[in-house]
C-alpha cells in the first residue's frame, strides 16, 4: 500500500491534487460536488481524482449512485502514517 499511495499522490502531475482530496476527505467526508466546491476544483477535475483514488483503493464510497460520500478507506487509515509523510513533502 506505502507504493500505491506513492504513486498516487505524490508520484504523477495530479498527486497534489490528489493529495488535497484526501486531506479534504479525511476532514470530513463529503460528495464529489461539495469537494469541487470545498476545493475550487471543476466537477470533473475532482471527479477524475476521486476515480483514481477509489481505483487504487485509498478511497471508498458509498453505494448511492447519487450524491455518493467518500472518505478514506480503511487500507489508507491503516498506513496513515505513510500518508502523512506524503502530504508532508507534496505541501513543500
Amino acid at each position: 500500500m506505502d507504493t500505491v499511495l506513492w504513486q498516487t499522490l505524490a508520484g504523477t502531475r495530479g498527486g497534489p491534487n490528489r493529495a488535497r482530496v484526501l486531506r479534504a476527505l479525511d476532514e470530513r467526508p463529503r460528495n464529489a460536488n461539495k469537494l469541487a466546491d470545498d476545493l475550487d476544483l471543476a466537477y470533473n477535475t475532482a471527479r477524475y481524482h476521486l476515480d483514481v483514488l477509489e481505483e487504487n483503493g485509498v478511497i471508498t464510497s458509498s453505494e448511492a449512485n447519487y450524491g455518493t460520500v467518500y472518505l478514506p478507506s480503511e487500507r489508507t487509515r491503516n498506513h496513515w502514517e505513510t500518508v502523512e509523510d506524503i502530504l508532508t513533502q507534496v505541501d513543500d
